[in-house]
């Protein structure tokens, strides 16, 4: 019995270490190095068959994560996003000037912003300018080219790359694909398939105003940041009540009174040093619900595949194991995932299986996404959320691959 067991483990084994050989030597004849290109229209970049702009017309709403884009109702018939407003150090009139412009101070940081600082994104406020290198200035300040529309990357992403449940948190992504990124954003082949969603025409606009040497500067400067600890995933059943602000999830409690109802809900830890200090010291607590680590380990590590008797049971989807490595820390310029928002990891996953990411490697994965439901999407975003990033030495692309935790 022991031996048929073993068996069993060992044809598994095979066939992941199989399949994770074929599609690395497949990612590898996939995905090569993009130059820096100015920003073109979709005609003049000849972009290869496959490779075309986002189709945002087609998309079906029916099963929408809608908690993953920072809202709690179906987008109506033509409803889409209001431009943000850039950056201002303008006093509100609802609030008292003297508040508004009085020096904040946080533990364990020299420096001192007043609220107008804060919220000034063209001049990005740095609590703690020793846990990362030297900002750019396209990171502080954002690309020249918009002049007094402008903001800088780390407004919204934080001096430490690690962002928000309503960004992204680029640190310690390959460099390559940090470029590839910018250069669909400012092509029209990345786009949300939410079309309320502001901070993704924000993005847009600010990617196809990088000159080349601000896109280089930017992608040196995130890819060469450690992504750390940032989310805590606990698994509940309740949630607090909440509100939404900005696409970002705000508790209007801190009993937890509101059942989860199947969905990820990531919100601050602490939300006075979030949103009014912006401090990149503190983090979120992502509640996702019961059962969905396990449910997500096996989707994760085995596609969901079975054994019945002494068959095996294709499951519905490639092992993630199989591109972003058995530790999740990736394979070469394919992302590592490993310990990452789920709030935007499920909106990805619903962006490339509703078509609005039609570049080569995200349509290598809508393959893969075709068959997963909500529920799915829930469970490997809170599983692969729980890991934690694994480094040894070296810069994020140098790291040596370490077991499942």
């Amino acid at each position: 019995m022991k031996r048929y067991i073993s068996g069993v483990i060992l044809g598994i084994a095979c066939f992941v270490l199989g399949a994770a050989v074929t599609r690395y030597y497949d990612i590898h004849r996939l995905i090569t190095p993009q130059p820096v290109q100015t920003a073109k229209s979709p005609a003049e970049t000849g972009a290869p068959s496959g490779e075309g702009v986002a189709d945002v017309t087609a998309i079906d709403f029916t099963n929408q994560p809608l908690w993953a884009y920072g809202f709690d109702r179906p987008p109506l018939p033509g409803e889409k996003a209001s431009p943000q407003n850039p950056p201002s150090r303008n006093l509100r009139a609802n609030q008292d000037p003297i508040e508004q412009t009085r020096p904040m101070h946080l533990n364990g940081s020299k420096a001192q912003y007043s609220l107008v600082d804060v919220r000034d994104g063209q001049n990005v406020i740095d609590w703690f300018p020793e846990d990362h290198p030297p900002m750019p200035k396209v990171i502080q300040h954002g690309p020249a080219a918009l002049g007094e529309k402008t903001r800088g990357c780390a407004s919204c992403h934080l001096p430490n790359g690690h962002g928000r449940p309503e960004n992204a948190g680029p640190a310690g992504l390959p460099k390559s694909y940090i470029m590839r990124q910018l250069q669909d954003f400012r092509s029209g082949r990345r786009h949300s398939a939410d079309p309320r969603k502001p901070n993704t025409n924000t993005m847009i606009e600010l990617a196809k105003a990088l000159s080349d040497e601000e896109l280089n500067a930017a992608a040196d400067y995130f890819s060469s940041i450690r992504w750390t600890r940032w989310i805590r995933v606990v698994e509940t059943d309740l949630v607090p009540k909440t509100r939404i602000q900005g696409n970002l999830f705000l508790p209007l409690e801190k009993e937890k009174t509101e059942p989860i109802a199947g969905r990820i809900i990531e919100l601050p830890e602490n939300e006075e040093l979030a949103e009014t200090y912006r401090s990149p010291r503190s983090g979120f607590i992502a509640y996702v619900p019961l059962g969905s680590i396990k449910k997500g380990m096996d989707l994760v590590t085995t596609g969901g595949a079975k054994i019945v008797g002494n068959q095996f049971i294709q499951g519905k989807t490639t092992p993630c194991i199989t591109c972003h490595g058995p530790d999740l820390m990736g394979v070469a310029d394919v992302p590592p995932i490993a310990g990452r928002s789920p709030s935007y990891m499920v909106r990805q996953l619903f962006d490339i299986q509703q078509g609005t990411r039609p570049t080569q490697p995200p349509q290598l994965m809508k393959f893969i996404v075709a068959n997963l439901t909500k529920e799915d999407m829930v469970a490997i975003a809170a599983y692969v959320s729980s890991r934690k990033p694994v480094y040894t030495t070296g810069t994020p692309t140098q790291t040596t691959r370490a077991a499942l935790q």
